[in-house]
């Protein structure tokens, strides 16, 4: 029966099935990948779920005014690929997804939740700095020295 069907491809159907780039199709599916989790399925619930340690809490309730939020992005750069951008914002956008833990407020994008889904945001203060950090992010393969900046998991 198959071989009645015909196994062969014909020129449309092999155009159809060409695989796109490999850096745009790592990307898209990426992107799918997050909007289908913020939209199906709850912030408290799965692995999709950013966790904030006692000192994030902390730290935000101290410098956060009225709806203020920490905003986590993560972008092209560093010195393994990928880093890190934590920002004060006031703006939720619609492909938003919010993470509250304590009366404090993380917000990342469902582009920038493919690559942190499932870490956990920290704030380490130390003599020579302090600042938010990510820890245990799953989607990471290996980081730099300094925690700024990571490569992905293929």
């Amino acid at each position: 029966m198959a071989a009645a069907r015909g196994l062969s491809l014909t020129a449309a159907t092999q155009r159809a099935v060409t695989p796109w780039p490999r850096g745009r199709l790592l990307a898209a599916s990426l992107g799918l990948q997050a909007r289908r989790e913020a939209s199906s399925s709850s912030p408290e619930a799965g692995e999709g779920r950013i966790r904030l340690t006692d000192s994030c809490v902390q730290r935000l309730l101290e410098i956060t005014e009225g709806s203020e939020f920490l905003r986590l992005q993560v972008e092209g750069g560093g010195c393994s690929g990928f880093q890190y951008k934590f920002s004060l914002d006031t703006v939720i956008n619609p492909d938003d997804r919010v993470f509250e833990q304590g009366g404090a407020r993380v917000v990342v994008d469902s582009d920038s939740l493919a690559f942190v889904k499932g870490a956990q945001v920290d704030f380490s203060q130390e003599l020579i700095r302090s600042s938010f950090q990510v820890l245990n992010n799953p989607q990471a393969q290996q980081g730099c020295s300094c925690g700024s900046s990571f490569s992905i998991k293929l």
